[in-house]
């Protein structure tokens, strides 16, 4: 049986099963790796370069768009090129880098929207006070602080993953390298310290889920007393967009996770994981545009402006 030591690569899980399956999912993979870098890319450019954009809720969305083009290029470029190539490798390294930078863009990224729910109930509670709570200075350490949060919870996980003795062979049944499957591969009873991490970070977790949806029971109840038509509607649709993102991730990451055991297949797994760090960063971009001009408008002067410059 193999340990940690002499493993050199894993073996991840294909997309398919046959040569022209796994050559559509690559199309199609890329088809959505290109529209998130597009997307992401539109909103970061637009809310960088307008001054109207610069508000404490737009730059917390550009970070939002840079963690979420980070999530997405940690998993797909290997996947489509393991998929064109018609191979499973992955090294020993490439593996471990994997583990750390999506464990890190997916823990920054629930900080970052917990921490954009507070500036939503700050922004909608307490508007005479939000210049000074949120001033830039205390949302440049807001968003270092999601960001830190991202790098030490992966740093743990990472180390703390290998670590552990792996004799279970080098399979990994997931498109790209996730723990609980890595774990799956251990042999050791040490893998009770990796399990006691997941519970803490699902604590964690959790306090922040009852933190947003305090927030938004405070929110609700603000919105139901203003006494204008107009100002709930505007309120809600501020709001709106970071709802449907949070319960997109929240909702695809507990089934991914908590699912039962007997609907549990590799063919399911992978399938889940494409839900939970493929779809959200390709369409959060689209959430918040859909429905708030200023981001429409921005992002139609970005497009203008390169237009020109080709045409130039």
């Amino acid at each position: 049986m193999p340990n940690s030591s002499s493993i050199s690569e894993f073996l991840l899980l294909p997309l398919a099963d046959t040569q022209q399956l796994q050559l559509l999912n690559f199309w199609l993979f890329l088809g959505i790796y290109l529209a998130a870098l597009l997307s992401n890319g539109l909103i970061s450019t637009a809310v960088a370069c307008d001054h109207h954009l610069h508000t404490p809720m737009y730059f917390f969305l550009l970070n939002l768009a840079l963690l979420d083009l980070g999530c997405i290029s940690t998993t797909l470029p290997k996947a489509m090129a393991n998929t064109l190539w018609d191979t499973r490798a992955i090294s020993y390294s490439g593996c471990a880098a994997q583990v750390f930078f999506i464990f890190f863009f997916l823990s920054a990224e629930y900080s970052l929207l917990t921490i954009m729910s507070y500036d939503r109930y700050i922004a909608i509670c307490k508007p005479l006070h939000y210049r000074t709570l949120m001033n830039s200075r205390t949302c440049a350490t807001m968003a270092a602080a999601a960001w830190g949060t991202g790098v030490l919870n992966s740093l743990l996980h990472t180390a703390s993953t290998f670590s552990l003795p792996l004799c279970q062979g080098n399979v990994v049944n997931q498109f790209f390298c996730e723990i609980p499957q890595i774990l799956k591969l251990s042999c050791s009873a040490s893998y009770l310290r990796e399990v006691a991490l997941i519970i803490f970070i699902v604590c964690l977790v959790l306090g922040c889920f009852v933190f947003i949806v305090v927030s938004y029971v405070q929110i609700i109840l603000a919105v139901m007393r203003m006494p204008s038509e107009h100002g709930r509607h505007k309120a809600f649709s501020t709001c709106l967009p970071h709802l449907v993102v949070v319960s997109l991730i929240l909702s695809t990451a507990f089934f991914a996770h908590l699912k039962p055991p007997s609907i549990s297949s590799p063919s399911m797994d992978l399938m889940v994981a494409v839900l939970y760090s493929v779809v959200p960063p390709a369409v959060n971009p689209l959430i918040y545009s859909m429905r708030n001009q200023e981001v429409k408008d921005a992002v139609k002067k970005v497009l203008s402006h390169l237009n020109d410059s080709m045409i130039q």
